[in-house]
């Protein structure tokens, strides 16, 4: 999981500043009337790049052709499911292509946190791997309910981890989990 609304996240450091957060809803706002205008949509990336000089960069796919060897820690986990036999389908936005180049402007404009409170007296389950780039997030949705939702973090899991591995999934956490909260 992660809040898009507020910045995207590598570790615990803010991924846009808030100077590059501007930048990117200028492009998303710009790219909404050019598509009207075409009367089609573009594809873009869901995570806008920013590049070394602290503008817009977009792409048109989500993870690169092919792995290059000085890929970050967070795109080789995403490459190895999604453009590998693990997750890779052909019509997966993850695996081939990208999402419309407007779809980041919902995430920006939804805080996911500001009705957390209305989860209760339901329970919330969130399982992230100890090795995520998104497990603060996780921890942060916990902090803020911590008698509505339960977190279970996995040892040697990353983002991607849990979606296949089943030797890594805590299914009899899972299985108590529902067997106790939807009785």
């Amino acid at each position: 999981m992660y809040d898009m609304s507020r910045s995207m996240s590598r570790g615990h450091q803010d991924y846009y500043t808030p100077e590059q957060r501007q930048k990117v809803v200028d492009h998303l706002s710009r790219q909404r009337w050019i598509d009207a205008e075409n009367g089609t949509y573009a594809r873009l990336s869901h995570e806008v790049p920013i590049d070394e000089n602290g503008n817009v960069a977009p792409t048109n796919r989500v993870l690169p052709e092919t792995l290059p060897a000085d890929a970050d820690p967070i795109t080789a986990s995403f490459f190895d499911y999604y453009r590998t036999e693990r997750g890779y389908h052909p019509r997966s936005i993850n695996s081939t292509t990208a999402f419309t180049g407007t779809t980041p402007m919902s995430f920006f404009a939804f805080q996911l946190m500001t009705n957390l409170d209305m989860l209760a007296p339901r329970k919330a389950l969130l399982v992230a791997g100890a090795d995520a780039h998104s497990r603060y997030y996780s921890e942060d949705v916990q902090g803020k309910a911590p008698d509505t939702v339960d977190l279970v973090i996995v040892p040697g899991a990353d983002h991607v981890d849990l979606y296949d591995r089943k030797n890594l999934i805590p299914f009899d956490t899972l299985d108590e989990f529902f067997t106790k909260n939807l009785a």
